[in-house]
């Protein structure tokens, strides 16, 4: 015995498969591609199959997306609120119920004050967020900034609580409690 005489074992080896080589061969016509069509031709690759459901380009609108949970943010500067104290329609204290009714919002609106323009009179405003330069112009103006969590329609579903109690009480989130598995000792 040597090394010219080792041969695989019997059904190791197969021939390959020859397809499209006439109907005598078991694989001509078609040659194993079905029928006719883009799949039959080579090159043909499908993005992305999803399998029986609707396909992500056909579920997303074609222009524009709004994503449904989004933060309705209303913005107001530091100038709009100076021009409402020269006015006097606003005292030296602006609450988000105030807010809400000079910049013609919703309920559900958040808001933000930011730093453009200046500011004279020392006002305590109460919004959701504010700039760091809005921050400072106020401080330096004498006021005092109050940061409310709450919108105003969340507020009033807040049961047991005042309402401006509610507006600047955190909201709680909600924590998942994993699950422990149990081991058995034996």
């Amino acid at each position: 015995m040597d090394l010219s005489s080792l041969r695989p074992a019997k059904g190791a080896v197969k021939g390959r498969k020859r397809v499209g080589r006439g109907p005598g061969s078991g694989n001509g016509t078609t040659a194993g591609k079905g029928n006719k069509g883009q799949q039959a031709r080579s090159g043909y690759t499908r993005p992305v199959i999803e399998g029986g459901q609707m396909p992500i380009y056909r579920r997303l609108p074609k222009f524009g997306f709004t994503p449904p949970n989004r933060k309705s943010v209303v913005s107001v500067n530091v100038a709009q609120i100076q021009m409402w104290i020269e006015k006097g329609i606003v005292s030296d204290e602006i609450s988000v119920l105030d807010l809400k009714h000079l910049c013609n919002a919703s309920n559900q609106d958040y808001f933000k004050v930011l730093g453009n323009g200046e500011l004279i009179s020392g006002v305590t405003i109460t919004a959701h967020y504010f700039s760091k330069s809005a921050e400072e112009k106020i401080v330096k103006a004498g006021g005092k900034t109050v940061t409310a969590f709450r919108t105003l329609e969340e507020a009033s579903k807040v049961n047991g609580l005042p309402f401006d109690q509610a507006l600047l009480t955190p909201k709680v989130k909600l924590v998942k409690v994993k699950k422990v598995k149990k081991t058995v000792k034996s």
